[in-house]
């Protein structure tokens, strides 16, 4: 049970559909039927504006760093790395939303904010950077996964954390991936870009 009760409630606080909730509790819109129909934030800029778009971010960056504090909270065994790739997962495939959800951008941030606030301003940085150049959401958070990935390689030289290292890629993997549909629209040129 010390290892299995913090597993279930990691991946529950993932399920948590948060673009889906704030859609149909404060818009009766359900978002899955808008724009791209993907229940990240993303989405929810787009077809729900800016102030349900923040709220959803910062929902869905809690969601990882929730799960990755556990063990302070919890007499558990469980790595908060684990248990953060578990929230991801459950973001992912929530079972709140049958199992169709986001692309866990957010939640992986957050895993950095609960593990290592460090890299979550950089990687803040790196993404508000490659917005500006790029303006497209979908390449700035794969430039993200890439430097988040370069970052704690060199970390875990220093340091001996390849845990963290390894569960870094699992994320910026999950991240690519994610992606694939947004990346064949970036070469045929119809990925759509973010107005400043």
């Amino acid at each position: 049970m010390d290892i299995l009760l913090p597993v279930i409630i990691a991946y529950l606080l993932g399920s948590i559909p948060s673009a889906l909730w704030i859609g149909r509790i404060f818009y009766k819109t359900d978002i899955r039927t808008k724009g791209s129909g993907n229940l990240g934030a993303t989405n929810t800029f787009r077809t729900l504006g800016a102030k349900a778009g923040i709220v959803v971010t910062v929902l869905d960056i809690l969601k990882g760093t929730a799960a990755t504090i556990l063990p302070m909270m919890m007499d558990t065994p469980v790595h908060p790395l684990v248990l953060g790739l578990i929230a991801v997962v459950g973001h992912m495939f929530p079972v709140f939303a049958k199992f169709k959800g986001g692309k866990a951008v957010a939640t992986s941030g957050g895993i950095l904010l609960g593990y290592q606030w460090p890299l979550f301003l950089v990687a803040v940085l790196a993404l508000l950077i490659a917005l500006k150049i790029t303006k497209m959401v979908s390449l700035s958070s794969i430039i993200l996964a890439i430097v988040a990935t370069v970052y704690t390689t060199i970390y875990a030289i220093n340091t001996g954390d390849y845990p963290f290292m390894i569960v870094i890629i699992i994320l910026s993997a999950f991240i690519i991936y994610r992606h694939r549909a947004n990346i064949s629209r970036i070469r045929n040129g119809t990925e759509p870009k973010v107005k400043w």
